[in-house]
């Protein structure tokens, strides 16, 4: 059983950054594919970024390319989101989940993901 943990969310003004942090406990990480989503109220939870066990791979929604970035530590057992240029329309609850698997492919798909934590709001002001 892997236990996530997000923190790092909070109120910021468009233009702004903020840096979330996905701090895993009870399994080692590196053999787990990460990945963010996001939820709106009353949208649907979606896809933001994923990392690869090995950290080797990521890719990103199109909304967030280029203004997110998405790392790990496996030393630290932790997968960062480094928010910039923020907009309203990034505000949600942020949600890590992981996965066991060595391949590096993307998986995108809520589905995908055996493990979550509990979320972190972030809300970006106009």
């Amino acid at each position: 059983q892997v236990q996530l943990v997000e923190s790092g969310g909070g109120l910021v003004q468009a233009g702004g950054s903020l840096r979330l942090s996905c701090a895993a406990s009870g399994r080692a990480l590196d053999t787990y594919a990460v990945a963010w989503f996001r939820q709106a109220p009353g949208k649907e939870r979606e896809f933001v970024t994923f990392v690869s066990f090995g950290g080797g791979a990521t890719y990103y929604a199109d909304s967030v390319q280029g203004r997110f970035t998405i790392s790990r530590d496996n030393a630290k057992n932790t997968v960062y989101l480094q928010m910039n240029t923020l907009k309203p329309e990034d505000t949600a609850v942020y949600y890590c989940a992981a996965k066991r698997t060595l391949s590096s492919g993307l998986r995108a798909n809520v589905n995908d993901y055996d493990y979550w934590g509990q979320g972190t709001q972030v809300t970006v002001s106009s």
